[in-house]
């Protein structure tokens, strides 16, 4: 059916943030289609595209038709839609367009509905090819490193068996982590505003793909594909910002079978999150673990920081030969620690008091592809990140957990950092610098000739002009480039 130049209802449904349907024309639509944008955008910087995620291309209907409720012609730009009335349009606008799985729409085909998640996933994987792909590209074109932390922002909460806000922690992380509180310097002499240091591809769009109806298991297997292809580009390493724990599991597949074989993972937290199925839920973040060691992805498990765990926590963890050091024995497990993270250190670091042990003896990572390290943030003594959605009193210090990643000696194939709930972040944001600390500051990177300054290296590239610096700020973040560095002409950074 062509409805030529007539005006027709387009349908907006993000999360409820924007107002019901609307009459435009086709010009109007174009134009709008450009820069509707959420108003959120702290919490919309990731959007697949700069469109309406939903709209249905429809003639106005009748005022007979409205007061007898009848559907409208099923001419559908994006293929979710078939056939819906005009008050299950009302409802998606709205309130959003995840109302969709609770509507009538038994009439919409399968393949019709599958075509539109394709359709979404297909955009979200796009774009966190394409940002890959420009970074690893000016990455080699300045030479110099061997692995880049990478950010990837994954803001899934829903997994969360209390509160849901670690889906908001991507943006304050990264907020935190360009603060103009602190200098871009890290202890160990790191310049964060280097890209061969740190750099950023954005963020999954995990609610718009939720938005259209897309279970966990395909979830799981979109973060996985992400992480693989930010993998793809060397020396991109995958440095992901959740979001809740169970974001580890699609995460830790990921970096295994893009390996081709398993890693160690060094797991802080005062949970063990390794429960079979919690509630129900064998995606919840209290059974991250499970799956990781059910499909063989780790060969070791050694989790620091332990002071609630159950009857189960405990026999799962003897059932898959996990290494759990509890913070009731943290004092006297310290040298053993010491001697499995780093045996080069001096054993004064530590306090003498040892006990007896039968876990593995080896360095963490020898054998393997290399060592994963995952940091819920409420493996902290909540004095120091009271942010988190479990508090648990009795933690570790900051300093411990700094300690222990910058004396990490392995090759740190990819990290996590979970578990940060902005909602309960109320002093002063100090939970967002701690989360922002940990990644920036202790996890390890592989480094070769690092001692030339970023410009000269821009210079030696080709590069003719760096506005606002390469990392001054998130959202101004550009680098122009001329041919002679094999990079394309403009390589725009992700704008959060």
């Amino acid at each position: 059916m062509d409805f030529g130049e007539q005006p027709f209802v387009m349908l907006i449904g993000n999360r409820g943030d924007h107002g019901p349907i609307s009459s435009v024309g086709k010009d109007e639509w174009a134009n709008h289609s450009q820069t509707s944008l959420s108003k959120n955008a702290a919490q919309r910087s990731s959007l697949p595209l700069k469109r309406p995620l939903l709209f249905v291309r429809a003639p106005i209907p009748s005022p007979h038709s409205i007061a007898n409720n009848c559907p409208l012609p099923p001419s559908v730009v994006h293929p979710i839609l078939h056939t819906l009335t005009l008050q299950d349009m009302s409802i998606i606008g709205k309130r959003g367009i995840h109302y969709l799985r609770n509507l009538k729409t038994a009439n919409i085909p399968p393949e019709l509905l599958e075509r539109g998640q394709n359709r979404v996933i297909d955009a979200s994987l796009t774009l966190i090819r394409e940002r890959a792909k420009l970074k690893g590209e000016l990455l080699r074109a300045l030479g110099g490193v061997k692995a880049s932390s990478t950010l990837l922002g994954v803001p899934l909460g829903h997994n969360s068996s209390f509160l849901q806000g670690p889906a908001f922690a991507p943006p304050r992380i990264r907020e935190a982590i360009w603060c103009g509180s602190t200098n871009s310097s890290t202890e160990e002499g790191k310049e964060l505003n280097d890209p061969r240091v740190l750099t950023d591809v954005g963020d999954v769009p995990v609610q718009e793909i939720r938005d259209c109806g897309v279970d966990d298991d395909r979830l799981m297997n979109v973060i996985s594909e992400s992480v693989k292809l930010v993998m793809e580009e060397d020396p991109l390493r995958p440095l992901v910002l959740g979001g809740d724990h169970s974001i580890s599991f699609p995460v830790v597949r990921a970096v295994s079978e893009k390996l081709g074989g398993p890693v160690d993972i060094l797991h802080l937290d005062a949970h063990p999150d390794i429960y079979h199925c919690f509630e129900g839920n064998k995606y919840s973040h209290a059974s991250s673990f499970a799956r990781i060691m059910e499909g063989g992805y780790a060969r070791r498990l050694l989790q620091v920081g332990i002071r609630s765990i159950t009857k189960e926590g405990r026999e799962q963890g003897k059932r898959f030969g996990v290494e759990q050091y509890e913070m009731r024995t943290f004092s006297r497990d310290r040298q053993l620690l010491e001697n499995l993270v780093s045996p080069s250190l001096p054993l004064s670091l530590f306090f003498s008091q040892t006990r007896a042990c039968t876990h593995h003896t080896c360095k963490l990572g020898e054998g393997v592809k290399g060592v994963y390290i995952s940091v819920d943030v409420d493996c902290l003594d909540p004095a120091f990140a009271p942010g988190v959605s479990h508090i648990e009193p009795g933690g570790l210090s900051f300093r411990n957990v700094l300690d222990i990643l910058q004396n990490l000696q392995a090759d740190v194939v990819a990290a996590d950092v979970v578990e940060f709930n902005p909602q309960r972040d109320t002093v002063d944001g100090m939970t967002a610098m701690v989360a922002a600390k940990l990644p920036a500051g202790g996890a390890p990177i592989a480094e070769e000739n690092m001692d030339k300054p970023v410009p000269e290296l821009f210079s030696a590239a080709g590069v003719s002009e760096a506005k606002n610096s390469i990392c001054a700020t998130p959202r101004t973040r550009m680098l122009r480039t001329f041919p002679r560095a094999h990079i394309p002409k403009s390589l725009f950074f992700v704008d959060h």
